[in-house]
């Protein structure tokens, strides 16, 4: 662990002494502790998508999502957005798990799956109709986007997902005490939990 930060009502002098966190919480919610973890970590939802134009403007996605993580746990309410151009119409979804929606306000797909178990691989392919371009035009989109082409569907993928009893960096909390001396019944409950931060992949 680097760069460690602990809350300002953190009692430093005992944590340095016998690396216990003593502190008198503030009201409301706070982080206690910030730490930045120094290894390589796989990321832990992994999605590709391929796009292929084709003549007849239409153009059709194929999304494949992997979850690399350990098989006894399972990632809650992921969603997968995936950019599409902006003209886009007659949407049609075909996935092996999840519901599929396509946001046209956003630009874009959320594909959503309730519950994502380790160690899983899952596919969703959409298709659309592109009645305002090109075969041409759609090939620009998908190559490298010259000729100044609406390349809006080149925007990252982003992903949002919750993967409860679980940590990235596998710190644990080994004793937790409250000492309440106002006659306040308090009880010491610990919850680990992984959740996305700014959590995008790049299209290829």
């Amino acid at each position: 662990l680097e760069d460690i930060k602990f809350h300002q009502c953190v009692r430093l002098a005992r944590f340095e002494n016998d690396r216990t966190i003593s502190f008198i919480p503030p009201d409301g919610e706070f982080d206690l502790m910030t730490y930045r973890l120094d290894t390589h970590v796989k990321p832990l939802i992994w999605v590709e998508a391929v796009v292929e134009p084709h003549r007849g403007s239409r153009i059709e996605y194929m999304i494949k999502t992997r979850s690399q993580f350990k098989s006894r746990s399972v990632a809650n309410n992921v969603e997968i957005s995936i950019p599409v151009p902006p003209d886009v119409d007659s949407p049609s979804f075909k996935s092996s798990v999840g519901n599929v929606t396509y946001l046209p306000d956003k630009d874009c797909v959320v594909w959503t799956i309730k519950q994502f178990h380790g160690g899983r691989e899952y596919l969703m392919r959409a298709h659309f109709g592109l009645p305002s371009i090109t075969r041409d035009d759609a090939e620009g989109k998908a190559g490298s986007g010259g000729g100044g082409m609406d390349t809006s569907w080149k925007k990252p993928i982003g992903v949002k997902f919750e993967i409860p009893y679980f940590t990235v960096s596998g710190i644990q909390v080994r004793y937790l005490k409250i000492i309440e001396r106002s006659g306040y019944q308090a009880l010491p409950w610990v919850r680990y939990i992984t959740a996305n931060g700014d959590y995008q992949l790049r299209m290829a």
